[in-house]
């Protein structure tokens, strides 16, 4: 048990021991500093010390551009960058894809082709149809009195039709006589308008020029983009006004008539009307008389 306490004692003399470190000058053996120490401060001192440099780095780590080059070390800023990049790559793709596809349109209305779709979309919905044989068809005498109430009305109101189930009011481009009816089964997804050269070709509807250039079939070509889906082109212009981007008000000068192109055999408007990708007639929602 002495013993014991006496290696205490010793331990606690040595821990507590003080020293001198002195700086000489070496030629003249000069003292610059000196200082007095013990284990125990050289000790707590390094351990002060040690913990410092580690807190130190930790911070700087944690805080700090430079903990992007220690090797393994996955950042959650540039985690969240990928994902997010990630993401909006996806969409450009997607919004691609879909501009891809809406210029292929495009260009079936300038070749005047369309491909030929053997799928009936009404019949999706076959089932929930009514056979006709079990039900009267025939009209009552309200129902034919509105009918013609309907009819009148739109003959004296033919620019003010609701005709897309929107709210575009549809405008006659030019005036004149028609010299080739719109004819699908032989690909001619137009009415051919005969009027004078330099007649002001207007537009069908409020909407914005998505083509305005010459080509080598139909010369002068513009076409313009309406609200749901509805495009109005015109081909064999003799000079076009507008340019691609310009947004134009129903009934605004957009070209003149001309006999521009290959394919055209004197002055006239060659009209086309396309919905949602399918030429529909003209001849059943403008009056070019």
């Amino acid at each position: 048990m002495a013993r014991k306490g006496k290696n205490r004692k010793e331990i606690k003399r040595k821990l507590l021991h003080k020293y001198r470190l002195v700086i000489l000058n070496e030629s003249t053996f000069e003292e610059k500093i000196s200082f007095k120490l013990s284990r125990l401060n050289v000790f707590v001192t390094g351990s002060l010390f040690i913990i410092a440099l580690i807190a130190f780095t930790t911070l700087l780590i944690a805080f700090t551009p430079l903990r992007e080059y220690i090797p393994g070390y996955s950042s959650t800023r540039l985690k969240r960058q990928a994902t997010e990049l990630t993401y909006k790559t996806d969409s450009l793709v997607t919004a691609l894809n879909y501009t891809n596809r809406y210029l292929d349109n495009i260009r079936l209305v300038l070749r005047g082709e369309i491909e030929n779709n053997e799928m009936n979309r009404d019949s999706l919905f076959e089932q929930y149809k009514i056979d006709p044989a079990t039900v009267d068809l025939t009209p009552i005498r309200e129902d034919s009195l509105l009918r013609a109430q309907v009819a009148l009305e739109d003959k004296y109101n033919l620019f003010e039709r609701n005709i897309f189930g929107s709210s575009q009011l549809l405008f006659a481009p030019v005036s004149g006589t028609i010299s080739q009816q719109y004819e699908p089964e032989r690909k001619h997804y137009a009415v051919d308008v005969v009027a004078a050269r330099d007649t002001p070709v207007k537009a069908v509807a409020n909407g914005t020029v998505i083509f305005s250039e010459w080509t080598a079939d139909t010369g002068y070509v513009i076409i313009l983009e309406h609200e749901d889906g509805l495009l109005s082109v015109y081909k064999h212009n003799g000079s076009l006004h507008k340019q691609q981007g310009d947004v134009v008000r129903v009934g605004e000068v957009i070209a003149t008539v001309g006999n521009t192109g290959e394919l055209t055999t004197g002055d006239h408007l060659h009209f086309e009307l396309w919905s949602h990708g399918s030429p529909v007639n003209p001849l059943n929602y403008i009056d070019f008389k």
